[in-house]
């Protein structure tokens, strides 16, 4: 059960360090014995998984060697061992980062229960990091796709907003990613280390969005059974992003306004004003400003929330962006559809690319996971797109890739048509071209190697 678990054990006393280091091992735990801190602090190697420290020791004592590991491996479970049955040095120890305390003589059960708890919260902090750093690569910048000049204002128009605390307002049609724009300003600001908490104002009723957004006391109304923190409360520290902003009932309007204006909420039903510290960010597919003038929308709360605007174009005002989107789609449900497509054929790119495309880019996501699973072989083909897309409007040609051949053109070949074409409208700054295409500039080196187009920037 502990095959290739490392533990050090650090003790300058031969017999104690003989001792744990057999009660560890014969527990199958594989173990590194240092027999002073200055030699911990010399070793240059990997760490390990849980480390036995001795605090009283000559020379560099443990609470240094603590300092010193806690500062490079912040995550790594540290128990002290010591003679010294101090309720104030254990203390000590635990706030400078030690994971527990224990006093010689140490019972083996004891010790090896201790070490093995260790061990569970050191993968619990290394699982939490890694879901952490997935959860943030899941909606990193790049995973917004597209290199049109539309998309491109938008990347420059998020990028001015992620290091302050502004309101943002994303408008756009249903299915342009208003969601995932509003995600990816979070995951890359500040407060990413808060929550993000996506309200969808228009799937609430009128009469309960009060309660859902600001919380409610005990006995508010009927039904009323407990207290009931609210949207902006489970924020606090992080995003609130309000989609739909339009479909808000009056009510729930004005108390919003005044939550922009005063940073404090009172529950429906309570009197207690409540600190806020939350950014938010609003979105709709509804003209608001249309709205004010027809009264439907308070015109100042209005000015509260769209601070600053971003626009996201929809669909068929960047056909351009087709073919990249068909690839990345094409690639995130390969492993749904236990199959991977390498080559799309030219008509079915084509209709692709004449589509109007009504729901945007969540219509054409829903349109190739489907064809992916209807297909038969390596190439997506006309046949397997929904009947009668494409008809009825003029043919349109994926911009990056120019004029389709007869022949079918793969996924690379269209990959490596959009990095043709962004490095000429970027002069070749790959800088820009890496944040256009919506990839790191790491991921871009390695695309201009595989390709052959080093010599293009």
């Amino acid at each position: 059960m502990a095959e290739n678990v490392l533990v050090w054990i650090v003790d300058d006393d031969p017999a104690i360090r003989e001792l744990f280091s057999f009660i560890v091992s014969d527990a199958g735990y594989e173990i590194d014995a240092f027999a002073s801190g200055a030699e911990v602090l010399a070793y240059s190697g990997a760490p390990p998984a849980a480390v036995l420290l001795d605090l009283m020791m000559p020379e560099v004592d443990g609470v240094e060697v603590l300092k010193e590991l806690v500062r490079q491996h912040p995550k790594l479970p540290v128990i002290i061992l010591t003679a010294d049955n101090d309720i104030s040095r254990a203390v000590e120890v635990t706030k400078l980062g030690a994971y527990d305390y224990l006093v010689k003589p140490v019972d083996k059960d004891r010790l090896l229960t201790t070490l093995g708890r260790a061990l569970s919260h050191g993968n619990l902090e290394q699982e939490v990091e890694r879901l952490k750093t997935a959860l943030s690569d899941r909606y990193h910048l790049r995973n917004i796709i597209g290199s049109s000049s539309a998309m491109r204002r938008v990347y420059d128009q998020i990028e001015k907003v992620l290091e302050s605390e502004i309101t943002v307002f994303i408008s756009g049609e249903s299915g342009t990613g208003k969601e995932l724009v509003a995600r990816a300003i979070h995951h890359a600001s500040t407060r990413s280390d808060g929550p993000f908490v996506d309200v969808n104002c228009a799937a609430i009723p009128e009469g309960l969005q009060e309660s859902e957004l600001f919380g409610h006391e005990k006995g508010a109304f009927t039904g009323a059974v407990s207290d009931h923190p609210g949207k902006f409360e489970q924020a606090a520290g992080g995003t609130v992003f309000l989609d739909e902003v339009g479909e808000m009932s009056p009510s729930a309007q004005a108390r919003l306004l005044r939550v922009l204006q005063e940073r404090v909420l009172q529950r429906v039903g309570g009197t207690k004003r409540i600190d806020l510290d939350v950014r938010v960010i609003s979105a709709s597919n509804r003209d608001l400003a249309a709205m004010v003038e027809d009264g439907s929308f308070r015109q100042d709360l209005y000015y509260r929330l769209v601070v600053f605007p971003i626009e996201l174009p929809p669909l068929r005002d960047r056909r351009e962006d087709i073919p990249l989107l068909v690839n990345h789609f094409l690639e995130k449900y390969a492993r749904d559809a236990s199959k991977r497509v390498a080559r799309v054929d030219p008509r079915a790119m084509e209709a692709l690319s004449a589509h109007g495309w009504p729901g945007n880019v969540r219509e054409l996501e829903n349109v190739i996971h489907r064809s992916l699973l209807v297909s038969a072989g390596l190439e997506l083909g006309l046949e397997d797109l929904p009947k009668g897309l494409g008809e009825g409007l003029s043919p349109a040609r994926a911009a990056s890739t120019e004029a389709l051949d007869n022949e079918p053109m793969s996924l690379e070949e269209l990959e490596k048509a959009a990095i043709v074409r962004a490095l000429e409208n970027n002069r070749g700054n790959l800088s820009d071209v890496a944040r256009q295409l919506g990839i790191g500039r790491s991921t871009l080196y390695r695309k201009l190697e595989q390709y052959g187009l080093r010599d293009r920037k």
